[in-house]
């Protein structure tokens, strides 16, 4: 199967020497800019939103990143590509090769840094026979794959539909399943959503085993996960620290107001309570959002007089203890 390689330093629009804090900040501009609920053509934001979320998701990630780099020119390799096996192959000896499309994740994405299978009560020795002389019954194997999971379907749910293609070996004839996949409100990264006897088939009437999908947040330009409860890196300007602003946030689902009271101090945090994501029990997470304070980087010379002034006329030191 050809997959087309992805270079996911240009999907970034970054050098592969990149630092860690350029790829955060080139992921956050480009996932503000075509995030689906803000991007004003939602059909050609979204697949572009899957396509920089998988790009930071291997950048920003040290081993998944080391071994992206490693493949280099020869990732196409033969002897690469034997040693990178597609999907899943097991069950019943026969090597079955199992592919997913719709789960978020591109083939490439796929074939290198994403799920190869589980095996789970697998089948026996081919041609086992019973105490009657019949074969024996033997359950398949279990089949595991990743899906990408935006924050938006963990605070509402959803309904997914994947392609779970299954190709013969033998005869390199390929049948597709189309699978609706339901995503809970509230599931958890790592979590894993079972599809009840849509693995491997069984063998000698055995019963069919269980698709497994492991839950992968897509990365929010905005919100950091723990839990139920989301963090957000509030961005004052040092006028609205010093002399207090009245805040609207924009969160998963709406706005919120906050008012920051006069000297605030860097790193200080604000809660707003039930402002996360579902917590199982009917209740929802905070939102604790923590203060950052920026500087504008390139005044102008009005700009700059102005702040000179306010140097010369201040007694503030923040190095003198108080």
């Amino acid at each position: 199967m050809s997959v087309e390689f992805k270079n996911y330093y240009d999907v970034l629009g970054v050098a592969p020497n990149a630092s860690d804090a350029d790829i955060k900040k080139a992921f956050r501009t480009l996932a503000r800019k075509y995030h689906p609920d803000v991007a004003k053509d939602k059909t050609v934001a979204e697949p572009r939103f899957k396509e920089i979320n998988e790009a930071n998701e291997v950048l920003s990630d040290p081993d998944k990143r080391r071994k992206y780099d490693e493949l280099g020119a020869d990732w196409n390799h033969p002897e690469r590509q034997a040693q990178q096996q597609y999907g899943f192959r097991g069950g019943a000896g026969d090597g079955s090769e199992f592919h997913f499309e719709g789960t978020g994740f591109s083939d490439f994405f796929e074939q290198f840094f994403g799920s190869r299978g589980r095996p789970a009560g697998g089948f026996g020795r081919p041609g086992a026979a019973g105490a009657g002389g019949g074969p024996v019954a033997q359950r398949g194997q279990d089949i595991e794959g990743d899906i990408l999971v935006t924050l938006d379907e963990v605070l509402r749910g959803s309904t997914r539909t994947i392609n779970l293609q299954r190709t013969d070996p033998r005869t390199g004839q390929a049948s597709v399943q189309t699978l609706r996949v339901k995503i809970p409100p509230g599931v958890r990264e790592a979590q894993l959503i079972r599809l009840r006897g849509k693995g491997q088939e069984g063998a000698g009437g055995g019963d069919a085993g269980n698709l497994y999908l492991r839950v992968q947040f897509a990365k929010h330009p905005d919100f950091r996960v723990r839990g139920a409860d989301l963090h957000y890196e509030l961005e004052l300007a040092p006028w609205e620290a010093v002399l207090g602003a009245t805040l609207q946030l924009r969160l998963l689902d709406g706005t919120a107001s906050l008012k920051v009271p006069a000297g605030t101090q860097a790193e200080q945090q604000f809660r707003l309570r039930g402002k996360g994501l579902p917590a199982g029990d009917g209740t929802r997470g905070d939102l604790f959002a923590t203060v950052s304070i920026q500087v504008p980087a390139h005044p102008t010379p009005e700009q700059r007089a102005l702040w000179e002034r306010l140097a010369s006329t201040s007694t503030f030191n923040p190095r003198q203890c108080p």
